[in-house]
């Protein structure tokens, strides 16, 4: 297609470019390695006007074993051949203008952001919106490679530019949810003081081979939840009770329960930091609608606020806020 239109291009694999570690299907490029090989075999071709088109998603080990880079790889490759040689910007083409305040099948009134900072976007993508994968901004950001997200259906649309200090006029950049998932309590008095609870649990999701989504603890020490995807429930469950049998014998833990059918609603924005009544003003616009939450969770950089809600729930929450912050409006 690019030689039809007089370019000059030229194909290169990916695996005589991007290096990576042997964690086969979800590999990780090794960039000392990777940055020689990329400088080596594209500056040359780029300098003599020659557009390298490099396939994505593979790479190989030093001994050039294929290897994939899971899930985002298209993106993650175009993201690590950008920090390598280095490029001025890296632009991802996809079928969205850019990222946007709400996913626009839920609200339709969502807009785009003409620029987010890499934390952000890192926040919305590991909460669900899908424009981007969470590790395709890790290469970049470490060295503040701007990347610019395009709609490849209207390629004049400027999209969003991601890059390390974003401004905007709104508190809340976006707000997301994830869905099909349970939340996991384990409860009891006998977890009063007892150190290593905590702890024990947690080994023994990550025996499973879950990873945890969110996770809260009451103040009184006698109530541990998190959240997991629901097709990992099963196993999760089970690990955690042999892990605390003994307890759950002795009565000190009354159960490990699971809640289904929730769903995480996550509103990210850098602007919350140091802002009073935030919280108040999201949970108020769930109250304004009847919508009960199940857990809370903030983080100490107050980038991300998350709520666990009724899965039914999910959808109706997600408008609720964005209108509550005037998203729509800007």
């Amino acid at each position: 297609a690019m030689l039809s239109q007089g370019l000059k291009a030229q194909t290169v694999e990916a695996t005589e470019l991007i290096v990576t570690d042997s964690n086969f299907g979800n590999a990780s490029p090794l960039f000392e390695e990777t940055t020689a090989r990329v400088r080596a075999r594209l500056l040359p071709l780029v300098q003599a006007g020659i557009v390298p088109v490099v396939t994505g998603f593979i790479g190989a080990t030093t001994d050039g074993i294929p290897t994939t880079l899971g899930r985002g790889g298209s993106d993650y490759s175009g993201t690590v051949l950008g920090r390598c040689l280095p490029a001025d910007e890296v632009w991802i083409w996809t079928d969205v203008n850019g990222v946007m305040t709400a996913d626009p099948r839920i609200v339709p009134e969502a807009r785009t952001l003409e620029e987010i900072s890499y934390a952000e976007v890192a926040e919305l993508s590991h909460f669900g919106a899908k424009v981007l994968h969470p590790k395709t901004i890790q290469p970049v950001a470490q060295i503040g490679i701007p990347v610019r997200v395009l709609n490849a259906q209207q390629p004049e649309h400027p999209g969003t530019l991601v890059h390390a200090n974003a401004n905007g006029s709104s508190i809340i950049r976006g707000i997301t949810a994830i869905r099909e998932l349970t939340m996991v309590s384990v409860e009891g008095s006998g977890m009063l003081g007892v150190p290593g609870i905590a702890g024990r649990v947690f080994s023994a999701v990550a025996s499973s081979g879950a990873s945890i989504l969110m996770i809260t603890q009451s103040s009184s020490e006698q109530s541990i939840c998190f959240v997991v995807r629901t097709a990992d429930t099963p196993l999760v469950v089970e690990a955690v009770e042999g892990a605390l049998e003994l307890e759950l014998l002795r009565g000190d833990i009354d159960r490990v329960k699971r809640h289904d059918a929730i769903a995480i609603i996550a509103v990210v924005g850098a602007g919350m930091r140091g802002k009073p009544g935030i919280a108040s003003r999201v949970f108020g616009a769930l109250a304004d609608r009847g919508i009960n939450i199940l857990s809370i969770a903030q983080g100490s950089s107050e980038y991300n606020i998350s709520l666990v809600v009724e899965q039914v729930d999910a959808d109706e929450a997600v408008r609720s806020i964005h209108h509550q912050f005037g998203l729509d409006k800007e």
